[in-house]
């Protein structure tokens, strides 16, 4: 597994690397002193693992993930507990807090080996948002690491896009319009001007007024597809 240590303190990145060096499966690609070097390395490098330290100067680890458009798996570093903590505890991301334990630091590591093996046999289309990848949401002081594949689709709300996974519809920063041009169009498809949702979500379609569909998702949420998009939707569809 190939990693990046991204974390401001010299002496923190120089521990968790002689910790790491430790572990046959990891393999230390690259190290940076905050956001902007770390941006630049995961979208140079690819790695598979980032260890991200949360308070850095200029960008938080927070703010870093959220100009990523593919975020790769990531254990928190942090040397803050219940505030950091319960801010990011959602969907058992994982953290470990400093000075990193070795026997934490191998809990964390096989726990991520473990979530993510089924992935990893599976290969992802270049430069697009597939149902394997994974996404960073941050929505207040809430956030979640998930897995395209659980998001049942996409809603606009003016500049924002809202995200409908599990039971929980946080808000993103981002346009409908830009989200689409970073999504397999083999799964998730533009049903309007308001809505892409996900093809494996649908539970059945009908036929609606003007020529349009009727898409009910297996979340409950009914879509429209327009007139215009309904032709297409048939041939992707094979209806």
């Amino acid at each position: 597994m190939r990693v990046l240590v991204i974390d401001d303190e010299r002496l923190a990145r120089q521990e968790l690397k002689k910790l790491l060096k430790k572990h046959q499966e990891i393999e230390i690609i690259g190290e940076a002193a905050n956001a902007d070097e770390g941006i630049a390395m995961i979208n140079e490098k690819k790695p598979d693992l980032i260890f991200l330290d949360i308070h850095m100067p200029g960008k938080s680890g927070f703010e870093m993930l959220e100009e990523l458009d593919d975020v790769p798996r990531v254990i928190f570093v942090t040397a803050y507990d219940e505030y950091a903590i319960d801010a990011f505890k959602v969907n058992a991301l994982d953290y470990l807090l400093k000075p990193v334990e070795p026997k934490l630091l191998s809990s964390a590591i096989d726990k991520v080996f473990n979530i993510t093996t089924t992935l990893d046999k599976i290969p992802s289309t270049v430069d697009k948002l597939t149902e394997n990848s994974q996404i960073f949401l941050k929505d207040g002081d809430k956030c979640w690491f998930v897995s395209l594949k659980d998001v049942r689709m996409f809603e606009s709300e003016g500049n924002y896009v809202r995200v409908f996974f599990n039971n929980y519809k946080p808000l993103i920063l981002k346009s409908l319009n830009n989200l689409e041009k970073k999504l397999d169009d083999n799964t998730f498809f533009r049903a309007n001007r308001k809505f892409i949702i996900n093809l494996s979500w649908i539970e059945s379609i009908e036929n609606w007024f003007s020529g349009g569909l009727l898409v009910k998702l297996k979340g409950g949420e009914t879509v429209e597809v327009s007139r215009r998009q309904a032709a297409r939707f048939k041939d992707m569809m094979s209806l």
